[in-house]
C-alpha cells in the first residue's frame, strides 16, 4: 500500500470514530440561574447549582427496592439503573456503575482531602462524590444526593427504550 492509500484509509477511520463518538455523546443544556430557581425546589437547587449535600438517611431512595432508572431530577438524563444500587451503609442512595458518558467528575477540595465529584453530563447538576471502597465489579462507590435524583420504575410489560 502506498503512502497516500494509507493515509486515506487511517484518516477515515478516524472520522468513523469522531462519528461514532459524536453519537453517543450527551448534548449539554444550559439555563439562567432564575430558570434554575423555577424547575427546582430550593434544596434540590441547593444540591445540583451550589453543590451542596442533603443529611445522611433523609432520602426516601435509600428505601427504593423496585426495578428502574434513576434519573437527573434537573433535566431527567438517566444515570443508574436498578440493577447497579447496593445497599452501602452510608445513608446516602449509593451504586458501584453508572450509565456510560452520563456523569463527569472533577477534583474537589472542599475538605481537607481531596475527592472525586461527580456532575450530571447533560445539565451539569451536582450529584454526589465516588469512592474506591465499593463492592465487585467496579470497586467504585457512587455515592448520590437523593434530592439530585428522580426514581422512575420500569413499567411494567413495556421496554423502557
Amino acid at each position: 500500500m502506498d503512502r497516500r492509500a494509507w493515509i486515506q484509509r487511517v484518516g477515515l477511520g478516524f472520522v468513523a470514530a469522531a462519528t461514532s463518538a459524536k453519537l453517543w455523546a450527551v448534548e449539554t443544556i444550559e439555563r439562567l440561574d432564575s430558570e434554575w430557581r423555577k424547575l427546582l425546589t430550593p434544596d434540590q437547587y441547593y444540591i445540583l447549582r451550589d453543590e451542596g449535600t442533603e443529611p445522611s438517611g433523609s432520602s426516601l431512595l435509600n428505601q427504593e427496592h423496585r426495578e428502574g432508572e434513576y434519573r437527573c431530577v434537573g433535566c431527567d438524563l438517566r444515570l443508574f439503573t436498578s440493577a447497579m444500587k447496593y445497599e452501602s451503609g452510608t445513608g446516602w442512595p449509593s451504586f458501584f456503575d453508572k450509565i456510560e458518558g452520563h456523569l463527569q467528575t472533577k477534583r474537589d477540595f472542599k475538605l481537607i482531602w481531596p475527592r472525586t465529584e461527580y456532575h450530571c453530563a447533560r445539565c451539569g447538576g451536582h450529584q454526589g462524590h465516588v469512592f474506591d471502597d465499593g463492592p465487585k465489579p467496579t470497586g467504585l462507590r457512587w455515592c448520590n444526593n437523593g434530592l439530585a435524583l428522580k426514581f422512575v420504575p420500569k413499567a411494567v410489560g413495556k421496554s423502557q427504550g
